[in-house]
């Protein structure tokens, strides 16, 4: 099948209408509410109908053209032109991580779901740090690289510590090079077989085009969206990052994740390529030529130069994005004008030097990967990550991902052993657009892309599977004010501070009762329980179980939180004493209500999801624990597990005022 489809008006039903819950204390979103993107994704399927949008691969005519005008945040740094003793290291600590069985699927949510990702994951940075998608807090191993203390340098075996490490030198090694590539510049690449031996001298033209991919969350990875009812058909929310990052989960997955990958269906072979004159699509652009699994640019013709060749069912790019223009979904959030391919303002210029503080590891494997979707809007093939932005990053931060593909037990990936493998693909497009043809990037073993600017939030990106399995290391710059050791400690700490403890007797009381005060507690106690302690014991004994480094942390972070309940039941206390001002005691009696409400509520919901029929199907190291959980008659707790007796007596006295 060719690339370039002409598209038709639609004539398909308009999709049922469905109810969505968003939580917004849970979830941080770079855009638009959950069921803003519902709607728009709703709006964009009808109008699609059952046709399929416009995309271009690099055997296209105008591909080169495309890429440059409204893609050009994508960068591609080509598998050769990486060192050789850095591939060594990344790939052998990739397999020694597969092998210690520390990548595992994640058990996410997604509206008001619990579903396993099709990718299984690990996430490694600077120590302390986490990375949140799609109601799940991942939890870092720690980089141990010779230049970053750890605490504890022994809470990993050494073929952990050094597999780590190696994550950490190409962590480095991004960080110094995504931004290299300035506007304009080459970098000289090798190419693959006789083309690379005949263009050797034109591999600083080529390599322009083939650096410009860039990874952006999720994610990337990362975020997988999965849709079981009518709607799922075209849904790109079926992928959840793990079908995932950054990225995911819905159409514009875990707006964070720019990490994603492309499953390229069987059927299409080795890839949806197009002989030139079947392409529908040559702006007098770059011509390319597909050599195995890898491809060359060829010469460019200047934008200037009239199209060559063109066969009668050809079109000028310009005229398919007038052809296209009628169908083009209207959004005033997205886009102010709807005519031409997509131009990027010029963007927010991300400052200071990049420093990576993750790596989202994903690993994909088509044979254990049972029913991948296909890619609903472009007929790209089968994704193994759907379309999604990457989320839970610093904005207009990179994203860069290395990928890496192993076609045995043992990590081998020599050109011999892939020649009628289908490779993995990358696809991206322009967010809530049907106007702009989508793009498809092939990805040979080995290949890095980056995703800059402003990229990741005015454009989408998934993954379509290829035959063999593969990994990506996806390094990102996590937003994380309030995602570190550091900040959760520190935030004990302040709420501490509100609580006397005498010294002679061990009793305890609250040193101040101003409503803000106890209502920035309470919040502080919610947040380490329900963002740090049932988010780490939700993945079961997973970390523990080939690093310690939370262990620690972790039993300290509860007894803070005992303290807090220490805290709460004092709150109680005095709402209930009589003889206060009455002004007084009802705001404190609404701030109390307002807190135990929402921490019995999200108690219940933890509670449902650590005995849910899926998460009884994990192995018991890998299973939900509901912890903190405590019997009514429990003497070391102050209060009781279940809340609904005093948010009862708390209703009662707000009546009686």
């Amino acid at each position: 099948m060719p690339f370039i489809r002409a598209l038709q008006q639609p004539t398909s039903p308009p999709v049922k209408a469905r109810q969505c819950k968003h939580n917004s204390r849970n979830m941080k979103r770079s855009g638009d509410s959950e069921g803003e993107k519902r709607r728009k994704r709703r709006r964009l399927l009808q109008e699609l109908g059952d046709q399929k949008i416009p995309f271009l691969g690099p055997p296209d005519r105008g591909f080169q053209q495309l890429w440059d005008s409204s893609y050009s945040g994508l960068v591609l740094r080509r598998s050769c032109s990486l060192p050789a003793e850095l591939h060594s290291r990344v790939q052998t600590a990739l397999l020694t991580l597969r092998r210690k069985s520390c990548l595992l699927k994640d058990l996410v949510r997604v509206r008001d779901r619990d579903v396993f990702t099709a990718v299984s994951r690990a996430l490694v940075g600077e120590p302390g740090h986490t990375y949140r998608y799609l109601d799940t807090r991942l939890f870092a191993i720690p980089w141990h690289s010779e230049d970053v203390e750890v605490k504890g340098q022994h809470c990993c075996d050494p073929d952990l510590r050094s597999a780590c490490k190696a994550l950490s030198e190409l962590n480095t090694f991004f960080c110094t090079d995504v931004y290299q590539l300035k506007e304009g510049d080459r970098l000289t690449q090798c190419a693959k077989g006789e083309a690379e031996t005949k263009q050797g001298e034109e591999g600083d033209t080529e390599s322009k085009h083939s650096e410009d991919s860039n990874n952006s969350g999720g994610d990337s990875e990362s975020r997988q969206s999965e849709e079981g009812d009518t709607e799922s058909k075209h849904s790109e929310e079926w992928d959840i990052e793990s079908k995932h990052s950054d990225e995911g989960c819905s159409s514009s997955k875990p707006e964070g994740e720019w990490e994603t990958g492309f499953k390229h269906s069987s059927e299409e072979g080795e890839s949806s390529q197009v002989k030139p004159s079947e392409v529908s699509v040559s702006a007098g652009l770059e011509q390319s030529e597909v050599k195995g699994s890898g491809w060359v640019v060829k010469g460019s013709i200047g934008p200037e130069t009239e199209p060559v060749g063109l066969g009668p069912q050809e079109k000028p790019i310009a005229q398919l994005k007038h052809s296209l223009s009628d169908y083009h979904i209207q959004d005033k959030e997205e886009h102010a004008s709807g005519q031409g391919c997509f131009q990027p303002s010029p963007p927010p210029v991300y400052t200071g030097p990049v420093k990576f503080n993750v790596t989202l590891l994903n690993y994909m494997d088509p044979a254990t990967m049972s029913q991948l979707k296909e890619e609903p809007y472009y007929g790209m093939g089968k994704m193994a990550v759907g379309w999604h932005h990457d989320e839970n990053l610093v904005s207009h931060s990179p994203v860069a991902v290395y990928s890496y593909t192993c076609y045995d037990d043992k990590g081998e990936s020599s050109e011999g052993g892939s020649g009628e493998k289908a490779c993995w693909r990358i696809g991206l497009k322009v967010a809530w657009d049907i106007h702009t043809p989508g793009l498809m990037l092939p990805l040979e073993s080995g290949d890095c892309y980056y995703m800059r600017d402003e990229l990741n939030s005015t454009h989408q990106h998934c993954v379509l599977a290829g035959d063999a399995a593969r990994f990506s290391s996806t390094h990102r710059v996590a937003e994380c004010s309030s995602g570190t050791l550091t900040y959760i400690q520190s935030r004990c700490r302040e709420a501490l501070s509100n609580l006397h403890t005498e010294t002679e007797t061990g009793s305890h009381r609250l040193l101040a009762l101003l409503p803000t005060t106890l209502q920035n507690c309470e919040e502080i106690h919610n947040e380490v329980e329900f963002e740090w302690l049932r988010q780490y014991w939700f993945q079961g004994h997973r970390y523990a179980r080939f690093c310690s480094w939370w262990t620690r942390p972790m039993e300290q972070l509860e007894k803070d939180w005992k303290l807090m309940e220490t805290m709460t039941m004092l709150f109680l206390a005095t709402v209930e004493e009589e003889g206060q001002a009455a002004e007084g005691r009802r705001e404190m009696a609404e701030t109390l209500l307002s807190a135990l409400t929402d921490r019995h509520q999200q108690r219940q919901t933890w509670r449902d999801r650590c005995h849910s029929s899926l998460a009884q199907t994990l192995p018991p190291e890998e299973a939900p624990v509901d912890r903190p959980f405590w019997d009514v008659d429990d003497p070391n707790m102050p209060l009781p597990f279940d809340l609904a007796d005093i948010i009862n007596r708390v209703e009662s006295l707000l009546w009686r005022m």
